[in-house]
């Protein structure tokens, strides 16, 4: 779920849109627009119904980045970096750039944002029986009470006890203190989510199936990315248990070939990519100095005809947005601090000034990079590089937690 619109920063956390979430609100707004409001609430006239319907759609996806930021601030509070918060066709995730280091951490993370959607279900409750009392618009009661019955079945769906909701977590961080094992309470937590999601796929089918609605094909879908999701979480928390003890030093790739930023995306092609084997490649300033990385994603996104024009420091990911590393930091760790403007590639140094390495993850392929400079200068750092096949790109965290269908709110959720 990657964001298509960048929409700000609040209280710190990057705010993005993807582009899916807009079919949402149009759906949302017509559902609201033609047939609830009109069914509840008639005598009004089209403009005026579809004004409400927008307006409420709206206050609905606020109500969502709420339950997000809830879960961001908990997690910035518990020491966990947040990336950042998109919302999307299944709600909203708040994107975690790590794990909590507790059990009692854990639980406040995934409790809050359920907690934030049953307050708010309160609060529109309320508003709507004042609304009703001081005879305010009908509308205005009607939408109040829409807010109200959504957040509570977001709290609701979000708590049932399957990752990767939040309830999943819950169950996690409950699991986590009963046995001190976080691996085993994940894969707990993540079997319960896979059943979950093929539970929900059978219901679809069979909705369907028996002509009721074509609803259950979201429920299918719904089901499905469930699956998906649970299925990565199990797979990520099994592979971070195998690397525990792993150094840097024990799967980096050293020796890159490093290049120069301002070469155009034509020359790096020809001059570097068609003569080495490496995915990523550290830049160089024309004082030698380390600048970023550059990788074969970011110049795969750069059309054939505007490689001669544009530069490799146009592209680049810059060494102040990249995770830096030492060869003998924990490869556990550096998983959680690496950054998606790097391709999930780290900068690695070598705190001796002699050398710095460029590696991936899971190579075991090393050489010796030379680097006369003092430790700490940005010109030892080199990137360390992550084939999109090998098996720490399983490792890279994708899953969300907390999700559901725009029928029942579009629930909000976790995304480590």
């Amino acid at each position: 779920m990657d964001e298509s619109i960048r929409l700000g920063r609040i209280a710190g956390v990057t705010i993005g849109l993807n582009w899916s979430v807009l079919l949402i609100a149009w759906l949302l707004s017509w559902s609201l627009a033609s047939h609830r409001l009109p069914t509840s609430h008639p005598g009004h006239t089209t403009g005026v119904y579809w004004t409400a319907g927008v307006v409420t759609a709206l206050v609905f996806f606020m109500s969502l980045l709420a339950h997000e930021m809830g879960h961001a601030l908990v997690a910035r509070r518990h020491g966990v970096r947040v990336e950042g918060i998109t919302l999307w066709l299944f709600g909203g995730v708040a994107k975690l750039g790590g794990e909590a280091a507790t059990p009692a951490a854990e639980f406040r993370i995934a409790a809050v944002g359920p907690a934030v959607s049953l307050a708010l279900a309160g609060l529109f409750g309320g508003s709507a029986v004042l609304f009703d009392a001081v005879s305010a618009p009908s509308l205005m009661v009607g939408a109040a009470t829409w807010l109200a019955t959504i957040n509570l079945m977001l709290a609701v769906f979000n708590l049932i006890p399957a990752a990767p909701l939040d309830g999943g977590r819950v169950l996690r961080a409950l699991l986590w203190r009963r046995s001190g094992n976080r691996m085993k309470a994940t894969v707990t937590a993540a079997n319960a989510g896979r059943f979950f999601g093929y539970l929900l796929i059978v219901l679809g089918v069979v909705e369907f199936a028996a002509g009721a609605s074509i609803g259950g094909l979201w429920f299918v879908f719904l089901g499905w990315f469930l699956l998906n999701a649970a299925n990565a979480e199990r797979v990520h928390a099994v592979m971070t248990d195998a690397l525990t003890g792993v150094r840097v030093r024990d799967v980096m790739t050293a020796d890159p070939s490093v290049v120069s930023e301002s070469l155009t995306v034509d020359e790096f092609l020809n001059d570097h990519v068609m003569n080495h084997r490496w995915s990523t490649f550290p830049t160089t300033n024309s004082g030698g100095a380390i600048t970023g990385l550059v990788t074969l994603g970011q110049v795969k996104a750069v059309p054939a005809l505007l490689r001669v024009t544009t530069h490799v420091r146009d592209i680049a990911c810059p060494i102040g947005q990249t995770a830096v590393a030492s060869p003998g930091d924990a490869v556990t760790d550096l998983i959680e601090r690496l950054s998606t403007c790097s391709d999930r590639r780290s900068l690695v140094f070598d705190g001796t000034g002699s050398s710095a390495s460029c590696h991936p993850p899971t190579s075991t392929e090393q050489s010796n990079f030379p680097c006369s400079t003092p430790p700490g200068d940005p010109s030892c750092r080199t990137p360390l590089i992550t084939p999109s096949r090998s098996p720490m790109s399983a490792l890279q965290p994708v899953t969300s937690h907390g999700c559901g269908s725009a029928t029942t709110g579009g629930p909000g959720g976790i995304s480590t």
